[in-house]
């Protein structure tokens, strides 16, 4: 009898054991008889929003990911940049504000399924496209194919992220419903259909057979030829449209049957250095939105919230265009998060379709603190010679990547053996060299010279003991196209007088750290005469921690810090950003220090004009000479209304008006 019990006992808890976990997990499915996603066995249709959790600050992360719940989406779409989680070969970083996990888990608190994009390369403007500049160490390397000294890296690294992502599954009860394969390699011309064939395999053997896997591609029948497999669900990408059944027509000649996707719909674009500020008019964007989602389409805009590049984190288009610090992009929400009328907008769109009841919470509190004095402590060169670093020697110039230091700065030194006059030719520096020539113990030449700017040469005249200083500042890899093997920064080629190469140079890598502030003067320090680059330090005084934002509008070029927290690079003088956006986060109650490494030129011949000032709105559309501020992203222009209305009438025909 006992037995039996036993038995019984048994048995009853292996049957709720068995319904406990078949209720805990889901099922995610395409649905091709009826051309539609099925999440546990009902048509799901997902209205989705782009969000990157490396640009924006962790501590946010709810705030973002509760307001787009609360603008009627249901799902988010998130990359993985691989060079944000190792930064260095084997050595893996997922805490704190790599903590993916974490990012996953609210955006499931909030009841938003997750698009994931798992690279290894993403693009996404984001430094080498995610990959890691330490594969660039390899000479001869191949990205994107079956190279072995790539492939072999990917191998190991897909392992790592698979196995800490397969339990935040849909079907192991976390919020990952579909996971993409590569990214846009239509739109690269290596064409290796076994470099695919490999990222599938790994992900359906690391994930499971039933995972959905997906492409995506621009719509158009090239971009689809090198970028599908038949086994992998194809999307496509594409912005503004009034017909949107002629676009999604490209993807059914891959995918005849199944649901519509538009895996990037654009609601804005990116910026570059340079340029002006990328907008796009919300009507625009509200009546193409309305438009898919009246087919049944799925759709995710990109980008929901831009977020910022931090650190050296912002990539770069070629020709050779690096991407600002801010990557607001004219989304829904500002850069810092803030509720737009596109915003607004969009969710009244949304509503028609996915009704929601959720309050869109207010925006973060913003703050002008004012003016800070900022005086020069030393110039970057007088720093390394304070430090503990000890200068690699090399016959010839080493780049970032052979000395193992891959973003940032690295200065490098010329000690001149015979007296000559000439031209040196720095052609081969990757970005951007700030040089100064130091004849008989005095500054004789400061030079500019930027990659790919026509002239790169400097004439000089030189007596035996001179030298010539040289920082390179790395401003970013190419994250798209065909030039993405070309990425080693530094001095890429020899250096030469009159044709001939300099040999013997030593070279120091710098990224300033935390670490690095017992070395830096406390006083006002003896320069050695160097006009640049150069540290400039201020301290501002905070009662009350609010986002704000940092207003170097007289400052030429540079990196700003905040309490040892990379900021990003500053560039007003080019613009179109002038301001940079700095979280409450990133300050603290009392005396925070601030850090400018002004590469160029000061404003601080005169102690007046020596200065920084935090405001409390943003300025990333203009320059300092006639500047345009819409940081508040007003409602459309009466001419950029009327444009949208002559196309939507063209397309649309009269009926709409009437």
């Amino acid at each position: 009898m006992a037995a039996r019990t036993v038995v019984f006992i048994c048995t009853v808890i292996l049957i709720i054991s068995i319904f406990i976990k078949d209720v805990s997990a889901g099922t995610f499915a395409i649905d091709y008889d009826n051309d539609t996603f099925v999440k546990d066995g009902k048509p799901f249709r997902y209205i989705s929003g782009s969000i990157h959790y490396s640009r924006v600050p962790a501590q946010y992360w709810d705030d973002r990911l509760h307001k787009i719940a609360a603008a009627g989406l249901n799902a988010i779409q998130t990359y993985i940049p691989w060079n944000f989680h190792e930064a260095e070969e084997g050595q893996y970083d997922f805490s704190d504000q790599r903590d993916v996990v974490t990012f996953l888990q609210i955006a499931q608190k909030y009841n938003l399924s997750v698009i994931l994009r798992s690279g290894p390369y993403i693009c996404g403007e984001w430094e080498f496209g995610g990959l890691p500049a330490w594969l660039l160490r390899q000479p001869g390397l191949k990205v994107r194919t079956m190279d072995p000294k790539f492939i072999k890296p990917v191998d190991t690294w897909m392992t790592k992220l698979y196995t800490t992502l397969k339990p935040l599954l849909y079907k192991n009860g976390g919020p990952i419903i579909t996971v993409q394969i590569e990214n846009e390699y239509g739109s690269y011309p290596a064409c290796d259909y076994n470099y695919l064939r490999f990222l599938r395999d790994k992900a359906r053997t690391m994930l499971g057979s039933d995972v959905v896997l997906f492409t995506t591609d621009g719509d158009g029948d090239g971009y689809l030829k090198c970028g599908t497999l038949p086994d992998v669900y194809a999307t496509v990408d594409f912005g503004i449209t009034y017909t949107p059944a002629k676009n999604f027509a490209i993807q059914r000649h891959k995918e005849p049957k199944g649901p519509l996707v538009n895996s990037e719909f654009y609601t804005g674009w990116l910026d570059h250095w340079g340029e002006k500020h990328s907008t796009t008019a919300t009507a625009a964007v509200a009546k193409s939105l309305d438009l898919m989602l009246a087919l049944g389409a799925n759709v995710n805009m990109y980008m929901f919230e831009g977020g910022t590049n931090f650190g050296f984190w912002n990539g770069a288009n070629y020709p050779f265009q690096p991407v600002p610090t801010s990557y607001d992009y004219d989304a829904p929400m500002t850069e810092a998060g803030d509720v737009t009328q596109k915003f607004m907008t969009l969710r009244s769109v949304i509503r028609k379709y996915n009704p929601v009841t959720m309050d869109v919470p207010p925006s973060t509190l913003k703050k002008a603190y004012g003016k800070v004095p900022m005086r020069f402590a030393s110039t970057l060169v007088d720093h390394m010679d304070n430090s503990a670093v000890i200068p690699l020697s090399s016959v010839y110039p080493l780049t970032f990547e052979q000395l193992g230091h891959y973003y940032g700065f690295v200065v490098y030194k010329h000690v001149f053996r015979m007296a000559a006059t000439g031209n040196l030719d720095l052609s081969g520096v990757r970005d951007r060299a700030y040089l100064t020539l130091i004849h008989n113990a005095e500054v004789s030449v400061n030079a500019v010279i930027e990659r790919d700017n026509g002239n790169m040469t400097v004439p000089v005249s030189v007596s035996t003991g001179d030298y010539v200083l040289i920082i390179v500042e790395n401003q970013g890899r190419i994250n798209y196209g065909n030039h993405m093997n070309d990425n080693v920064k530094g001095l890429t080629t020899n250096v030469t007088l009159n044709n001939k190469p300099l040999e013997v140079w030593e070279q120091t890598g710098f990224s300033y750290n935390a670490s690095q502030q017992v070395l830096f003067p406390t006083k006002t320090s003896v320069s050695k005469g160097y006009s640049m680059p150069s540290f400039y330090a201020g301290i501002l005084v905070v009662d009350e921690p609010q986002d704000t934002y940092f207003d170097m509008s007289q400052w030429t070029k540079g990196q700003l810090y905040i309490n040892s927290h990379n900021l990003g690079r500053y560039w007003p003088k080019k613009g179109p950003q002038v301001r940079l956006y700095v979280p409450k986060y990133y300050l603290s109650r009392g005396e925070n220090f601030i850090l400018m490494i002004e590469l160029e030129q000061a404003p601080c011949l005169n102690i007046s004009t020596c200065y920084v000032e935090f405001m409390d709105k943003p300025l990333i559309n203009g320059t300092v000479d006639g500047a345009e501020d819409s940081s508040e992203k007003q409602a459309d222009t009466f001419l950029a209304r009327m444009i949208w209305l002559l196309l939507d009438l063209l397309y649309s025909g009269w009926e709409w008006l009437i």
